[in-house]
């Protein structure tokens, strides 16, 4: 015959209201109310933090669970279990005893076992004449089916925080990808628009995420990205539909077949030496226009004073300063890699340079260097840019920005703070001044 079931601790330990919900709870055990004891410790180990248990504390918790015989627990049946404590140590990998009592007391805390301490506290259980257990004092288990429901409940929603959080996360990472290559298309495209300014608004989002960001943060900064990466979409978009007009599949063009393709007719012959024709004559016209000699690094450097900014020491001395220089300048300018690669293998790596100084002189007038450099490369290409012209033209600003009257008689010098200024000729002035057809 069971004597009385004991609601306090032994010793010094002390009682709390939260102590005796808990205890109430359990006496509700629901009739016939069964829960497999490794399902529900599951469910226990995925809510840890909600439940307040920790990691230590559950590997105790599983100790507990072991010394019941049965996978199943059930409100009929007996749920204290009474080991010592040198018997838990071996079932918790030697865990010190010390520490085996703290956790003990988590669990306790945490409401997922009790406490049935003898009156001198020792853990033990004492039998009938038919071997059936009168009365047990140790650590009784009956919140773990009380409380099944509400395990498998509070789990559930820790994995489905923990969904929406990775997902959050991927499109935190799929906005940050799209909206980075984006601007890279826009730049290396030639696409008008101010993407320094677009690359900025992005750092500012980016700069409110912390290492360790919380949902919420995540979600506002992706509701952010979202609205940049439609602008940039929408204006690659429309700058693609005005670029390629026909690029529709509904529009067909005319199909012109020829019945006998051996034959090259009259008017054809015509009209391809008409086109050889005309592109001869504009390429002798183009290379008649252009100066034959190469640009000294005085005078690239006076039409563009402001790359010694950039250049180590403020001095450029040889043409390999110059390019090393111009390597500088380019990603200032926001032009892409494959441009300046293509520029130098169309100009050459010195025309190329002195090419990107010139787009820096002018930066300020420039609202997209990436796509006036390939202008430039493609113009090139067709044998109708030339590096001079564009040269003369700074040169010629500068001077004219510069002129005293008392230099108005004589050669003008190009200032350079204090070192030598650039000597310009009479001839190479009067050439500069004559006005442009």
């Amino acid at each position: 015959m069971q004597t009385h079931i004991p609601t306090t601790s032994f010793g010094r330990r002390t009682m709390s209201l939260g102590l005796l919900a808990s205890q109430a709870r359990s006496k509700s055990v629901p009739e016939g109310a069964r829960a497999e004891k490794w399902k529900v410790f599951q469910s226990i180990r995925e809510a840890k933090e909600l439940i307040g248990a920790t990691d230590r504390s559950l590997t105790v918790l599983n100790a507990l669970l072991s010394f019941h015989h049965d996978d199943e627990l059930t409100g009929e049946g007996d749920l204290i279990v009474w080991p010592s404590n040198e018997a838990l140590k071996a079932r918790s990998n030697g865990m010190p005893a010390t520490t085996l009592r703290r956790h003990l007391a988590v669990l306790v805390d945490c409401g997922l076992v009790i406490r049935r301490d003898s009156p001198n506290g020792k853990r033990f259980a004492r039998k009938g004449r038919g071997g059936e257990i009168e009365q047990a004092y140790g650590f009784d288990l009956s919140p773990i089916v009380t409380r099944a429901q509400e395990f498998r409940d509070m789990a559930e929603a820790v994995l489905a925080e923990k969904k929406a959080f990775r997902v959050a996360r991927e499109r935190l990472t799929l906005l940050r990808r799209d909206i980075v290559k984006l601007i890279d298309t826009g730049i290396e495209e030639g696409v008008p628009g101010n993407w320094g300014r677009v690359q900025q608004a992005y750092q500012a989002i980016i700069s409110r995420l912390p290492r360790s960001a919380p949902k919420q943060i995540i979600d506002d900064i992706c509701i952010d990205l979202h609205g940049l990466y439609t602008e940039i979409l929408e204006v690659l978009e429309t700058f693609t539909k005005t670029q390629n007009p026909d690029a529709n599949e509904s529009h067909t063009g005319c199909h012109i077949q020829n019945s006998k393709p051996d034959s090259i007719s009259e008017s054809q012959n015509g009209y391809r030496n008409k086109e050889e024709a005309g592109d001869n004559v504009a390429k002798t016209d183009n290379v008649r226009s252009l100066p034959k000699r190469e640009l000294s690094l005085g005078i690239a450097l006076g039409a563009c004073p402001n790359l010694r900014e950039l250049a180590e020491g403020g001095e450029i001395r040889h043409w390999r300063d110059f390019l090393a220089t111009a390597e500088l300048a380019r990603p200032m300018l926001a032009i892409s890699p494959s441009a300046w690669s293509d520029a130098r293998e169309v100009m050459g790596e010195q025309h190329a340079a002195i090419t990107l100084a010139a787009i820096y002189q002018r930066s300020d007038q420039i609202n997209s260097p990436g796509g006036y450099l390939r202008g430039l490369t493609d113009r090139a290409r067709a044998g109708k840019f030339s590096t001079w012209p564009m040269i003369m033209a700074l040169l010629n600003a500068g001077l004219q920005a510069q002129k005293t009257p008392e230099t108005r008689g004589g050669p003008a010098k190009v200032p350079d703070d204090d070192r030598p200024g650039l000597q310009v000729s009479d001839s190479l002035l009067k050439s500069l001044q004559k006005p442009r057809r």
